[in-house]
């Protein structure tokens, strides 16, 4: 009798380890598939950038704060104005139906890229140029912009060109451009400086740390349209074609600019846009 009791206890004691198994295993299994699936379908949105905007409500866009004509913040309404800004607000209007549903983050040469790749934004319309190093990173649209870089100077200077940066000649310019790789470049021996963003560069010129801006043509009209005393240098000594940046891959959302871009121009609304800021059309 006393080994019976024995022996059914041991029965009892397996049968439950036995179903504990069973259920764990149950469970584990429920659960590792379902996070596979979750796991998927979250990536699927989280790569779909034109449904997360039309979800979303808006569209957010990198641009520049600091350079007239292009992407300009009044620092007492605190609203920016430009050519890329007028550029993402018709992007907007073409996925939301209004051109006001955007929302407008400032970004820098240097910060623009690590913006767009950790989400903070859908899109850089921000004077980008299109290089084949930049291609690595991300994705760009059709030229939407065609600028060329030059030099910014004092109206009395001699620097007429690229030939007059020479050694003991100082030039200014933003971090993480192509201006600055291209001016090492072109004049090796010259000095260069390079700050935050382009403002601060033309403070920085007009406080005498330097003898020459450079960035795009464009910019500088900006600027010498902001101070009479500066002149841009007639000569361009690159070909700086402007696209808009979206995340590697996005290739939905990119076919949709393209589209917008070709409808822009067609329509005759680009020329618009770029005579209201460049005071001409543009070139064919």
């Amino acid at each position: 009798m006393k080994w019976k009791n024995v022996w059914k206890k041991v029965i009892g004691i397996g049968l439950t380890a036995m179903l504990s198994a069973t259920m764990l295993v149950g469970c584990s299994g429920g659960t590792e598939t379902g996070g596979e699936d979750k796991t998927k379908e979250t990536s699927t949105t989280e790569g779909n950038t034109l449904e997360k905007i039309k979800e979303r409500g808006k569209l957010v866009v990198g641009v520049k704060y600091d350079l007239n004509l292009f992407g300009l913040k009044d620092p007492q309404t605190g609203k920016v104005e430009g050519f890329d800004i007028d550029i993402a607000k018709g992007l907007a209007k073409k996925i939301l139906g209004d051109e006001n549903k955007i929302e407008l983050k400032e970004v820098t040469s240097k910060t623009r890229i690590p913006m767009l790749n950790n989400g903070e934004i859908d899109a850089i319309i921000a004077t980008m140029t299109i290089t084949e190093e930049r291609k690595k990173e991300v994705d760009f649209s059709d030229v939407y912009f065609k600028a060329g870089q030059s030099l910014l100077v004092k109206k009395d200077s001699n620097i007429n060109g690229l030939k007059d940066i020479k050694k003991g000649v100082t030039v200014l310019t933003a971090k993480g451009s192509t201006s600055a790789q291209n001016i090492r470049e072109k004049a090796p021996e010259a000095t260069v400086l390079e700050f935050e963003n382009y403002a601060e560069a033309f403070t920085a010129l007009k406080a005498g740390q330097g003898d020459a801006l450079t960035t795009d043509n464009a910019i500088l009209f900006g600027m010498a349209k902001q101070d009479p005393n500066y002149r841009v240098v007639d000569e361009t000594f690159t070909e700086e074609p402007y696209g808009i940046a979206v995340r590697k891959g996005d290739q939905e959302f990119l076919q949709v600019i393209n589209e917008y871009l070709k409808e822009l121009k067609e329509s005759g609304e680009y020329d618009k846009i770029y005579e209201k800021w460049m005071g001409q059309k543009p070139k064919q």
